[in-house]
This record gives C-alpha cells, sequence and structure tokens, in this order.
C-alpha cells in the first residue's frame, strides 16, 4: 500500500473518534453500485478485500472511497438523438427545435444508461491522527475533495482544514532553486517547471538545476511552480506550488526492509502502510519546517 500523490489536509491532533465509531458512520453510505438508469455511485469500500471500511494499525487509518460511473460518451447520445429526431422530421414533417433536441438527448441517455458498461475506481485516504492529517492518494484536488464531500456526509463533523504554510511553496522553491541548496534532509532533483507572472511557463526535465538559465529566468521574475525533490534518499517526489505532492516513490530500501519483514500478504500490507505511514508522517513534518512552519488555524 503505496500512496502516488498526496493531496494535503489538517485535523486536530488526537482527534477524538475511535476506530470501531469512525467505521461505523461510514457503514452509513457504503458505495451500493449503479442502479439501472443511476450515470454514477459512490460509497465506501474495504480497503482490502474482504476486510473492514477502516483498515487501522495503531493511530493510522485507511479507508477507500469506491466510484461506479457508466461508460456513454456524449457524441454517441448525440448521434442516435440527432438519428430520432430526423425521423420524427420526416413522420412529422416539421423541424425540431433546440429544446426538443435536448430533450431527446436526455431521453436516449435514460434509454442507453441500463446497457452501459460499468467502470469502477477507487480513492484511498490515510488518516493519521497522531500527527494530524488526513491524506488522500489522488492526482487532481477535485477526486480528494470528492472523498472529503463524502466523508462529510458520512460523519457526524469533521474537522478538516486546508495546510497553509508559512511560507508559499512557489516562494520557498524559488529561493531553494536560486541559491542552488536545498532545505535540510531533502535534495534538489533534475525535474522544474518556472512560470512568469504572465503565465508563460518554462520546464526542464533531467536538466542540471546549476546553469545560469536557471537562474537568469529567476533574476528575470519567473516564480519554481514545479520542483523535483528527494528525501533522506528515501523518498522522491515532485512538488508544486498549491502544496500538492505527485510522483511519490518510495525507494528501493524501504520497499525491500517491508519483503525481508513480511511472511504472508496480510503481514506485507500491514508492514507495507505502517512503512508508508511512518515515513510519510516524517517527510510531511520536515517539509512544512522547510515552508517555515505552519500557519496557525484559526475558526
Amino acid at each position: 500500500m503505496w500512496f502516488k500523490n498526496l493531496q494535503l489536509y489538517r485535523l486536530p491532533q488526537g482527534w477524538a473518534v475511535e476506530a470501531e465509531s469512525f467505521e461505523q458512520q461510514l457503514a452509513r453510505l457504503p458505495l451500493q453500485g449503479c442502479g439501472t438508469t443511476d450515470p454514477r455511485s459512490l460509497g465506501w469500500v474495504a480497503p482490502r478485500d474482504g476486510g473492514s471500511l477502516v483498515h487501522a494499525v495503531n493511530q493510522q487509518w485507511l479507508i477507500a472511497l469506491g466510484v461506479e460511473e457508466k461508460l456513454l460518451p456524449a457524441s454517441i447520445v448525440k448521434r442516435l438523438a440527432g438519428e430520432r429526431a430526423r425521423e420524427i422530421e420526416e413522420v412529422d414533417g416539421r423541424r425540431i427545435g433546440r429544446r426538443e433536441l435536448r430533450e431527446l438527448q436526455e431521453q436516449m441517455t435514460l434509454e442507453l444508461l441500463p446497457r452501459a458498461f460499468v467502470r469502477r475506481r477507487t480513492t484511498h485516504a490515510w488518516i493519521d491522527r497522531s500527527n494530524g492529517w488526513l491524506v488522500v492518494d489522488a492526482a487532481s484536488p477535485a477526486k480528494a475533495e470528492e472523498v472529503l464531500e463524502h466523508l462529510r456526509r458520512s460523519l457526524d463533523s469533521l474537522p478538516a482544514k486546508v495546510v497553509k504554510p508559512l511560507q508559499s511553496p512557489s516562494a520557498a522553491m524559488t529561493g531553494w532553486v536560486a541559491a542552488g541548496e536545498a532545505p535540510t534532509g531533502f535534495t534538489l532533483d533534475q525535474d522544474l517547471e518556472l512560470r512568469s507572472a504572465e503565465k508563460a511557463s518554462v520546464r526542464y526535465a533531467n536538466h542540471s538545476l546549476e546553469g545560469e538559465e536557471i537562474r537568469q529566468h529567476i533574476a528575470d521574475g519567473k516564480v519554481v511552480t514545479r520542483l523535483a525533490m528527494t528525501w533522506n534518499d528515501r523518498i522522491s517526489f515532485v512538488l508544486n506550488d498549491l502544496l500538492q505532492i505527485k510522483r511519490l516513490a518510495f525507494l528501493d530500501i524501504l520497499k525491500e526492509q517491508s519483503e525481508s519483514q513480511a511472511d504472508d500478504a496480510d503481514e506485507r500490507f500491514d508492514i507495507d502502510f505502517t512503512l508508508m505511514t511512518g515515513e510519510g508522517a516524517q517527510l510531511l513534518a520536515d517539509l512544512l519546517t522547510a515552508l517555515g512552519g505552519e500557519a496557525p488555524v484559526t475558526g
């Protein structure tokens, strides 16, 4: 169980909810699957086949949101509705207006939904009660908000807030690259994106960050919006200006440690999760320190 992307939210440390109560609240809104005419359905599923809705190891919890979506391309609906409209025009001898065409498209959608293929995806989230983190493994904020929205509908309360460091990630990354020096515990890797106030961007991949060209871009007013880094030779990632962590990769030393300790699949899953959360929590703590700490929570 290794996350690949981190969308970060803050919870009060020691959030006063027990695993049993938390799971009972999630059970209010499990995944039911798409009905005949439902285009989409979502709900909680077990992170492991045959397991409970909350996989708990010490103070670390793993949950999973399942989403089912009917695959019904708009182009097919539009084409079949157009064919139906032409048939009506030929039979009735009249022209179909825009409003009636929209109604035909809605009717065609209802007719086709029962026969549409269903695609299922799962988004995992990690809750660290000890350190006050809610972390969603999602590449986009929209998918992370999907998890938060369903949590808010499921739980009696969810005191999750956006993480606000004292220094903006963009300002911090620009300073690191300009100085050619990473914060303590980190190294700067060779992927970089800079952007001007006019939104013009320059990207470097597998490119040394020590050249004068990059410093000139910064001198001209461009700021760093994406930067590849490695933490303690154990986790590599890309940080962006929205404090999103992408392309998270736990390096071989951690995975080898898991393989050497596990006797079966269940034990391997728990060890992987324990290593991921332990290392991930320390990474997040060091990253916030590198960004000057965290702004006080208000409200």
